[in-house]
């Protein structure tokens, strides 16, 4: 989004650039007589660096009116195109086989979940620019200043969550075409490395890499898919579909989208608010379930195949995903390698806007870190990230089944509450939310009335839940409808408790 600018026009804010203009002149103070040391040489450039160059020092403050001047409205889709054409779109669609479902079922199952789960990023992404606040901010407008900590708990559990999991995959990707000479464990830590470079920037650095690095991840995704498309029909038997197979996997696509809402309007502060919510969110929809939609099917169609193709079951034996696509691209020789190579990165463009979003969710967890620049804490998360995923890349699957199997639940709630708040009690009006206030508890929502609401709602969540470590009552009738009731149990509760507390304590 830097050409959207205009001419002279600068992403930092006034404060932020003084701040650093600060801390140039205070490191330009040295002794003539001893001469500068390497640190504050040191010191020195970083700072001219930062104050010169495109990386974003803003954390959580609120964008104000003046400073959302981006017009570059269709980086919406961009980003969301870029964040799901690659792998991992395509790994939680070859979980839908272990279910017991053909490749027809699994591909209606997507197709329904898909279209009506990612209506709810793609909404709460338009919120951004007429609010001027990130995604957690706006949540405590509901949950309070400092009960809002609790779903920002969970939110950097998620976040982190998947992080591990694309890296993993990308490691696999790279151990693969090595063919051993370079472990998971390796490859793992180049991604990590390589997501650090772009997260650590921010928004415009972020923004411009999405515009378009999803046109050589759709290619070397079609390349693929034109190698070992001939195999793809080569399905294992499967029996008639249950409806408990349908709605387990129906959550994973549920798990696999709702918790981009956590992060949606993260994206769309510095937007220009004066563009059309209906077309931002038909952007962001289109964006979300296009890419999405073909990738968890192509998933699916590998997944039924895997068994029924030796050599692509003995690829999946090795470095699982990584030797899946390996094999499928093996007829391709070199070329194929480095397609495999190409497939990889094309994970960058998630984890490195997930990874920003870590960044700001330190920040609103813990709020005297605000004057801790928000690129250090992209240091703080790979540091995390990259031994995770090693751990986790032994038991690949069995991992991600246990992640996607509680994340689903909790984000289904927080959703119903900021949606609820949004429609119900404030109407609908924007300037609602003051930017005066986001900071101060005494003019924030008390929160005890969220937090209650998405708490209670696990009574009827608990009895729904359908997995391996446990099944509820209601669930082995039904199968997993969890997340579902998570969302409307929620909604309903939130408007009594909501209403109680404005009349109690007026806020």
């Amino acid at each position: 989004m830097l050409e959207s600018h205009g001419p002279g026009e600068d992403r930092q804010p006034v404060a932020v650039k003084q701040n650093v203009e600060k801390v140039v002149s205070q490191s330009n103070v040295v002794d003539e007589s001893k001469g500068r040391t390497w640190i504050e040489t040191l010191r020195g450039t970083f700072a001219r660096f930062i104050s010169a160059g495109p990386i974003e020092e803003r954390g959580v403050m609120p964008v104000s009116l003046e400073d959302r001047n981006a017009t570059n409205y269709t980086s919406y889709f961009s980003i969301w195109v870029c964040m799901n054409i690659n792998l991992l779109p395509i790994t939680f669609g070859m979980l839908g086989p272990t279910y017991g479902l053909s490749l027809r079922d699994c591909s209606l199952v997507i197709l329904f979940f898909c279209l009506l789960t990612a209506a709810i990023p793609a909404y709460l992404g338009t919120l951004g620019p007429k609010t001027g606040l990130r995604q957690m901010i706006q949540a405590r407008f509901s949950f309070g200043r400092y009960l809002v900590s609790v779903p920002v708990i969970l939110n950097l559990a998620t976040l982190t969550g998947f992080c591990v999991v694309i890296c993993v995959i990308g490691g696999q990707c790279l151990s693969a075409v090595a063919g051993g000479s370079l472990t998971p464990a390796v490859g793992i830590v180049i991604m990590g490395i390589l997501a650090l470079l772009i997260s650590f920037c921010g928004y415009d650095v972020l923004h411009h890499y999405e515009r378009w690095a999803w046109i050589p991840a759709l290619i070397a995704i079609v390349i693929t898919t034109g190698c070992g498309g001939s195999r793809l029909s080569e399905q294992a038997p499967t029996e008639p579909a249950t409806s408990g197979g349908v709605l387990s996997f129906g959550m994973i696509i549920a798990s696999y989208m709702i918790p981009y809402a956590c992060l949606a309007s993260d994206f769309t502060t510095y937007l220009n608010p004066k563009f059309s919510s209906l077309r931002l969110f038909l952007y962001g929809y289109v964006g979300l379930v296009l890419p999405s939609l073909l990738l968890m099917i192509l998933g699916a169609a590998i997944g039924g195949a895997l068994s029924s193709i030796p050599e692509w079951q003995e690829g999946y034996d090795e470095t699982q995903v990584g030797g899946v696509l390996a094999a499928m691209l093996s007829r391709a020789g070199g070329f194929g390698k480095f397609v495999v190579v190409v497939l990889s990165l094309t994970l960058l463009g998630n984890i490195a806007a997930t990874m920003y979003s870590i960044t700001l969710n330190f920040q609103i967890l813990i709020p005297q870190l605000v004057v801790i620049p928000r690129y250090m804490f992209s240091v703080l998360v790979t540091a995390i990230v990259i031994p995770v995923s090693v751990k986790a890349a032994s038991e690949f699957f069995a991992s991600l089944e246990n992640f996607v199997a509680l994340i689903g639940y909790w984000s289904a709630a927080f959703v119903a509450v900021l949606i609820v708040e949004h429609n119900v009690f404030r109407r609908g009006k924007y300037d609602s939310y003051d930017h005066d206030s986001w900071n101060v508890a005494s003019r924030l929502p008390l929160g005890v009335a969220a937090l209650a609401a998405s708490a209670l709602s696990f009574a009827l969540v608990i009895p729904s839940m359908s997995q391996v470590w446990f099944e509820g009552p209601i669930a082995e009738k039904s199968g997993d409808i969890g997340f579902e009731m998570a969302f409307v149990v929620t909604a309903v509760l939130y408007l009594p408790f909501r209403y109680l507390e404005k009349r109690v304590y007026g806020r």
